[in-house]
This record gives C-alpha cells, sequence and structure tokens, in this order.
C-alpha cells in the first residue's frame, strides 16, 4: 500500500518553477502554490501584473492534490439549513456561487487545453438511513422551488440500479458536477500561470512580512522579496506567521484509498453511472472512479491530523467501511493510502477579502477543489479594485473560542458526530 497520493503519484512533472532566486519586486506576491494560488497567479498575470508564487514544499502537494476529487454544485452545509439560517436570498447566491465555481474550472480546462481526463457526471448524495431520505427529499423540493430545478430525487431503487450496495434509501441527484484528475489539472494550471508570466517557486517557505513604504517585505528561508500586495493562499497551512488565521480554521484530517485497477465487467456492476458519491452520514464517506479505473474511496475516517501513522491506521478503517458497502471488493488490493488537511470555518462557509491589508482566500471545508480555483479567479478582479466580485465579502469572521492552532478538540468532536450518526 503505497502512501504517496494517487493524484500526486500519477501526474506528469511541473516543468515552469523557476530555479534562480528570489526577485526583488513583485507588484502581488502570493503565498502558496496550491489551486487558489495559481489560479490568481494566471489571472493576475494575464491582467499584466508581475506575480511571484511562493510555495513551500511543491505545487499542489498538499489540499489541491491530497483530496477525493470531487469538483460539484453544492454547498458544504445542507441547503435547507442554510436558507433557514441565512434566509433565501443568501442561501441562493452562495449555491450559485458553487455552482460557477464548477464552470470556472471547466473554462479554465477549455482554455488552457488541460489534459486532466475531464468528464461530466454530477454528484448523487446516498441516504444512509431512511429519515435521511425524507429530509433529502425535503431539501430537493426547496432546491428545486428556490434555485435549482434540474435536482432529482430517486428512490431507494433507482439507487441501487446506479450503486450496488443494499446499504442505501434513495439519494439526491445534482447534475452540474464534473471529475477530473486533480493531479494533471494542478501540473496543468501551473504550466499555464507559468506560461502567463507568473513566477512560481517551490521550496520557498514565508515566514512573515511587513509593511515597507506603500507595500511589504516577505521574508523567506530563501531572502527578501517586495511585494505591493500580497495573497494568502494557505488553507490549513500549519508553517509560518499565520496565527490570525489558524484561530478562525480547524485542520480535519481527511483520508483516502485507492484500490488497485479494477475489471470492467466489476465496475460496470459496481458503479455504471461513474458518478461521484457521498454519503449522509455526518461522519460519512465519498467515493469515484479513477480515470484508470479504481476505486477512490474517502472520508474522515478518524478525527485526527494527517501523518504517516494516522494515514496508515485511518486507510484501514476506510478498507473495512468500503468492503462492508461493496463486498464486492473483500479481495480487492488497496494500492494508495494517503491523508491531508481539510481547512473547516466554524459555518463551513468560505471566507475571502482583507485583513489589515493582506488579501487571503481560504476555509473551503472539504468543497475547495472547484471553490478554490473560483475564488483564485474572483480575487483576481478583487485586488483590482472589484470588491463586489467576492460572494463572500459580507461574512465577518471571529476567532473560534478555546481554539489557537492546534486542534485539540477533535476527538471530542469526533465522539459527537458518532453520537448524532447513531441517533439520527
Amino acid at each position: 500500500m503505497g502512501s504517496e497520493s494517487y493524484w500526486l503519484d500519477t501526474a506528469p512533472a511541473f516543468t515552469g518553477a523557476q530555479v534562480g532566486g528570489l526577485p526583488d519586486q513583485v507588484d502581488v506576491a502570493i503565498v502558496g502554490g496550491g489551486f487558489t494560488g495559481l489560479a490568481a497567479a494566471r489571472a493576475l498575470a494575464l491582467k499584466g501584473a508581475r506575480v511571484a508564487v511562493l510555495e513551500a514544499g511543491r505545487v499542489n502537494g498538499q489540499a489541491s492534490g491530497r483530496n477525493g476529487g470531487q469538483c460539484n454544485t453544492g454547498v458544504a452545509q445542507d441547503y435547507a439549513a442554510l436558507s433557514a439560517s441565512l434566509g433565501a436570498d443568501k442561501a441562493r447566491a452562495y449555491y450559485l456561487a458553487y455552482e460557477s465555481a464548477v464552470q470556472s474550472v471547466v473554462s479554465l480546462v477549455e482554455q488552457e487545453g488541460i489534459a486532466c481526463d475531464l468528464t461530466r457526471h454530477g454528484k448523487l448524495k446516498l441516504a444512509a438511513k431512511p429519515m435521511h431520505y425524507e429530509g433529502l427529499a425535503r431539501t430537493c423540493e426547496l432546491i428545486r422551488k428556490e434555485v435549482d430545478a434540474e435536482v432529482q430525487l430517486l428512490s431507494a431503487q433507482q439507487v441501487r440500479a446506479e450503486v450496488n450496495s443494499d446499504q442505501f434509501h434513495g439519494g439526491l441527484l445534482q447534475r452540474n458536477g464534473v471529475q477530473m484528475h486533480v493531479g494533471r489539472f494542478g501540473v496543468g494550471l501551473a504550466e499555464a500561470a507559468a506560461r502567463h508570466g507568473a513566477l512560481i517557486f517551490q521550496g520557498v517557505e514565508v515566514k512573515d512580512w511587513k509593511t515597507r513604504g506603500s507595500g511589504y517585505q516577505v521574508n523567506t528561508n530563501k531572502g527578501v522579496l517586495h511585494a505591493s500586495q500580497i495573497l494568502l493562499a494557505t488553507g490549513a497551512c500549519q508553517q509560518g506567521g499565520l496565527g490570525w488565521y489558524r484561530r478562525r480554521i480547524v485542520p480535519v484530517g481527511s483520508f483516502v484509498v485507492a484500490t488497485e485497477v479494477l475489471p470492467q465487467a466489476l465496475i460496470d456492476s459496481l458503479l455504471p453511472a461513474r458518478r461521484s458519491y457521498v454519503t449522509s452520514r455526518m461522519i460519512g464517506n465519498y467515493f469515484r472512479l479513477t480515470p484508470d479505473n479504481r476505486l477512490l474511496f474517502g472520508g474522515r475516517a478518524r478525527f485526527a491530523m494527517s501523518d504517516s501513522v494516522s494515514d496508515a491506521k485511518s486507510g484501514k478503517v476506510l478498507q473495512a467501511t468500503m468492503v462492508q458497502m461493496f463486498p464486492q471488493l473483500a479481495d480487492v488490493k488497496i494500492d494508495y493510502c494517503w491523508g491531508g488537511l481539510v481547512d473547516m470555518t466554524s459555518d463551513r462557509l468560505p471566507r475571502a477579502g482583507q485583513h489589515g491589508g493582506i488579501y487571503h482566500s481560504m476555509g473551503y471545508s472539504g468543497h475547495g477543489v472547484q471553490m478554490s480555483v473560483h475564488m483564485g479567479q474572483v480575487m483576481a478582479d478583487v485586488m483590482a479594485g472589484k470588491v463586489e466580485a467576492n460572494p463572500w465579502r459580507e461574512l465577518d469572521w471571529p476567532a473560534i473560542p478555546g481554539h489557537f492552532g492546534k486542534p485539540w478538540f477533535l476527538p471530542f468532536v469526533g465522539a459527537y458526530y458518532r453520537l448524532q450518526d447513531y441517533l439520527h
């Protein structure tokens, strides 16, 4: 069982990284070389800005290359709950932001000709209990009424024709969703940004920054750089001077396994529609097929941070859950097992804007594949003066009480979620 991300292991090498020293002056310094930073760098370079992307490791090496590959419409919260808490207008606007984010990914792939196995199959949310199906039915009715007439409620029999498992009681189908090889997409995005003039540095850790004149001095392990603007695209990063942001983001481990290549006959009987799937439990699972016919199966598994030991333990939990869901896979080998960090906010909505003059976009809460790409491009507009382009601009961002960066409370949260799954 390999410990590398399947996406990163099967992606081509990035050839556009800078090999020399840092420039003395740029218009924009972007901290973080994931989808947000790279999409912003490309968009800013196309506007004529001189941009430097500063990535502590390798581009796309963290959440952008270690996720489950889900790229779909749908807010992280239940839409009905969101509408009840924020009102129909805001819930609709946020839902449409995610819908636009999917199209942002598709448009970028088409514009840059990125070879990333892009297909459109939609997402099916699976009801793990009869009461969950009743909740999905109410949500479906509300979404159809308020924002998206294309969603469809599937019966247990219809779901069984799509997912060859006896564990589900129906599902909610959202058609505006795509699949792609996120490793290939990430490298293609990085190459596009470099091709348009962005300077992309790997192995450059930003230690801190301070104001200097009308801009900023950015201090790194490879020297000093001066920038007129800074964009933080750091997600759940645990390095550097990000204390203000760490108090507002909970880094939650998310874990994934990928099987060996499966026979076509097994795939046709298991998941003939090849959609992206997610279960309705609080500690749920997500799964999909990869372009080379592996089953990728992920979820929280354990409420813990990601490291080599935690990833391996979580991989065993995921494999057992996968076999329970699909007994047909009992003898199938697991080729990949990996983990990563999800940048969760307390309300599971992204945050983007400015703090202390520094721009940021993060907190995608498990829906970052599409939203990070979208918000990178949005932030390029915001930094050019189009503040109204930011769909999250009105959200405040208070610190999470008792949280100072290290999520000491994760085991308690996990216990609570397990209890809720048992009771509901």
